[in-house]
């Protein structure tokens, strides 16, 4: 029996002690799967998850999920100590007869061990002999340097977290919220910022790269939601890699070399990301031609001279293809809100609008995606006519 519980507790010493090395320590991503984090989390996420698309409803919802990633850190912090207590009480049970008074119970050892990792020593049980002795400076030792790990990296996670969210929440003055690809187009004519695209698809490439390592070094990043209505890192990303598709495939009076490499670090982040949580599906670009021809229109009434619209259309599905459904599931993993590479146009004249709520119009078969109206080209090829 004592042999038995001598294994078990160096087994669960064994997997904390290589379950905080590994994602705390390591600051790359380990393909491991022997790991209480790597489990832990997404169970408990798709609890939480299921707990507020049946309990909640609006802002209330996306509150509750906000409050998953900080729970998360601290159920880590809490089931590490748990098992340290638990490893280390069952190796000091097999050895009890090296403890004063000798316990006649495995409670009287666990809390023996938890007074030892949590060094709280009341001094009514003591090691004597000298492997209990070595095992009560092993728990205090491993408990406070527990501690001290975590607290470290909870401070490294916010520092990632808020220098993440710093360029998302900027986005949102040039693409509205959730931004939007051909909004943000049209702003940087309206604004007479065009020259500038390149430097904000530079911007956003040492971001993607940014990111690209802490999160796929400490996935827990992922479940930090941005602390905005409305805006999600998620759709971010989606907005920009869209944009610079546009550029790439559609727009030609813009310099296409910046967006090709902010395009290229953004969709490996993309896939890295998606690989690591799982996903399983296909590529695809989740964008029909009707929708395509609606943005073509709008970036020709905004100013831009376009590539033909067939070709700029087929392009586009094909620079969309890599990195739109990963997108898609990663929203859909977080429940955050979705990629809008097009999003609606208020008009300013209409009845609606001048009472406060936006007027949209629906395309058939567009996925309830607005369309432009008044004297736009209802088509990107009757617009490439005239």
């Amino acid at each position: 029996m004592e042999i038995v519980a001598f294994l078990a507790g160096v087994v669960c010493l064994g997997l904390v002690l290589w379950d905080v090395f590994e994602p705390i320590v390591v600051p790359r991503p380990t393909p491991s799967q022997l790991r209480l984090g790597r489990q832990l989390v997404p169970w408990t996420w798709r609890a939480w998850r299921w707990l507020g698309e049946h309990a909640r409803t609006g802002l209330g919802r996306d509150l509750f999920y906000g409050l998953y990633a900080p729970f998360a850190a601290v159920l880590l912090l809490a089931a590490w100590i748990f098992l340290l207590i638990v490893g280390y009480g069952l190796i000091l049970y097999a050895i009890r007869d090296q403890l004063y008074p000798v316990p006649t119970n495995f409670g009287t050892v666990l809390y023996f061990a938890a007074a030892s990792v949590l060094t709280v020593g009341y001094g009514d049980v003591i090691p004597v002999g000298p492997a209990a002795r070595f095992l009560a400076l092993a728990g205090a030792a491993t408990g406070l340097g527990l501690v001290a790990l975590v607290i470290t990296f909870l401070f490294s996670l916010f520092g990632s977290y808020q220098r993440r969210e710093r360029l998302v929440v900027a986005l949102s003055a040039r693409a509205k919220s959730p931004p939007s690809a051909v909004t943000l187009l049209e702003n940087y004519v309206r604004l007479g910022l065009v020259d500038q695209l390149p430097a904000l698809f530079a911007e956003w490439e040492r971001w993607s790269a940014e990111v690209l390592d802490s999160h796929v070094a400490y996935p827990l990043l992922g479940y930090f939601r941005s602390s905005h209505d409305n805006l999600s890192w998620v759709s971010a990303l989606g907005a920009m890699l869209d944009a610079a598709a546009l550029v790439l495939t559609t727009v030609r009076d813009v310099p296409r070399g910046q967006a090709e490499l902010m395009k290229r670090v953004g969709a490996h982040f993309v896939e890295d990301l998606s690989n690591y949580f799982g996903y399983k599906g296909t590529d695809g670009s989740i964008v029909d031609e009707s929708q395509f021809d609606v943005a073509y229109a709008r970036l020709a009434a905004a100013g831009y001279s376009l590539e033909p619209a067939e070709t700029a259309w087929r392009s586009f599905e094909r620079a969309r293809t890599i990195y739109a459904s990963r997108l898609e599931f990663l929203a859909t993993y977080w429940a955050t809100s979705a990629p809008v590479w097009i999003a609606p146009r208020v008009s300013i004249t209409s009845p609606a609008h001048q009472a406060g709520t936006p007027e949209r119009e629906h395309l058939p078969g567009a996925g309830g995606l607005p369309q432009t109206g008044g004297s736009l080209p209802a088509t990107a090829k009757e617009s490439e006519q005239r």
